[in-house]
């Protein structure tokens, strides 16, 4: 499986999930555009703060 978890960190909340099983993350300017295995489909103004693919995890960070 290469799909990761996505989360989102902000200071106040910590990381909370935003999409799981990602398979595409596509940059265009200041967001990201995530899909994940099941269709699903997201754009968020953020850039990627961490990657552990090993652990299948990405977080990101608002803009």
């Amino acid at each position: 499986m290469c799909e990761s978890n996505v989360y989102l960190y902000s200071e106040d909340k910590g990381e909370e999930l935003l999409l799981e099983r990602v398979d595409k993350i596509i940059p265009s300017g200041d967001e990201l555009f995530l899909e994940n295995i099941f269709g699903e489909r997201k754009i968020v103004k953020a850039r990627i703060k961490e990657m552990t693919l090993v652990e299948h995890k990405i977080v990101l960070e608002k803009i």
